[in-house]
């Protein structure tokens, strides 16, 4: 069991129901000033999908999906998500949502394959969000135009919880850094990534770091991702690849690094065919999504997802994310929060 007491732990809201009135509020504040940043409509997304039609997210490729038969359906095979990555530029084209716009949606999923501690659960919520944007947009530097809109939603949900609960005091700085995940390993070069990733947001406090799925020049990628979503092998600024990252905060509670946000431009034609390839995937290219992308007949999208009880976790100051959503935790686990102040849902 991998688990974080930090000592001293207190609950700053002093109670479970001042902790479930925060954390609507939290929700409340954050979609819609999301909504504004990005010109987002919400969207009502599904929780299942069919098995075989490329639909849900790999995540690294080995995590395995809930599936079970559909009676009504001859027993065909249909699964809970894993995230809503591909789903999410269907629907823009089935909308014929115009460049500059987009959508967002309360997406939940499992994940009975996560190692359970302070930060992960097999229950996942968060908030999906995909956005049309131009073929020329396909750069890093629109990239980190709209990391800096979802960062300030981030700042201002912030700023506006200290009005309503003036014990949580706003942490995070004006600006979020920017770094590659090469550069951050010519770095720190002797550290594995999640080393990296504390050594700079400690120094930093709110970073973005870019590339994220390519191999690096230790042969290793900083993390996994999928072939067929985020673009993480166009040469993006000085040659390096990439068109993706992740939204990292340092944790005051834990003193860590916490990821809040995974996000990108998405792949094109060619940068799909490229990555199926590099990862022996090609047999993918049969599959409903990747024909209708292989076609030309999904529009050029950046997206992402927010996890809605992480983002509640760092701003609330919480100690475990069992804090905040309701789940499955190992008994051991609940006596070690309880006798530390840590109370599961």
């Amino acid at each position: 069991m991998s688990l974080i007491i930090p000592p001293h732990y207190k609950n700053l809201l002093g109670s479970v129901e001042n902790t479930e009135k925060a954390i609507k509020t939290v929700k409340d504040m954050f979609q819609a000033n999301l909504s504004a940043q990005l010109a987002l409509l919400r969207v009502t997304a599904p929780m299942t999908v069919l098995s075989g039609t490329g639909l849900n997210d790999d995540l690294n490729g080995v995590e395995r999906p809930v599936r079970f038969p559909v009676r009504s359906m001859g027993e065909r095979q249909a699964e809970v998500v894993h995230s809503l990555a591909k789903w999410k530029r269907l629907k823009l084209a089935e909308l014929g949502t115009a460049p500059g716009r987009g959508i967002y949606t309360d997406m939940n999923a499992l994940r009975p394959d996560e190692d359970l501690d302070n930060l992960h659960s097999i229950y996942v919520d968060q908030w999906d969000w995909e956005k049309v944007i131009r073929p020329e947009d396909r750069t890093v530097d629109f990239l980190r135009k709209t990391v800096r809109r979802i960062y300030e939603a981030i700042r201002v949900t912030e700023n506006k919880l200290f009005v309503e609960f003036p014990q949580l005091v706003p942490f995070l700085p004006e600006d979020i850094f920017f770094i590659h995940a090469q550069q951050l390993l010519d770095l720190y070069p002797g550290m594995s990534p999640k080393e990296r990733e504390n050594e700079i947001v400690r120094k930093h406090k709110a970073v973005f770091v870019i590339g994220i799925g390519a191999p690096l020049s230790d042969g290793i990628p900083h993390d996994g991702r999928a072939a067929d979503y985020d673009d993480w092998s166009t040469p993006g600024e000085d040659g390096l690849p990439g068109l993706n990252g992740d939204i990292l905060l340092w944790n005051p509670v834990l003193e860590q690094a916490f990821e809040v946000s995974s996000m990108g431009i998405r792949v094109d034609e060619a940068a799909l065919l490229r990555q199926l390839a590099l990862r022996g995937e090609e047999h993918k290219k049969e599959l409903y999504f990747h024909q209708k992308l292989l076609a030309g007949a999904l529009p050029c999208t950046v997206g992402g997802g927010i996890g809605q009880s992480r983002l509640c976790m760092y701003l609330l100051r919480k100690a475990h994310i069992g804090e905040i959503q309701s789940s499955l935790w190992p008994e051991e686990m609940r006596a070690a929060c309880h006798a530390a102040g840590i109370d599961l849902a």
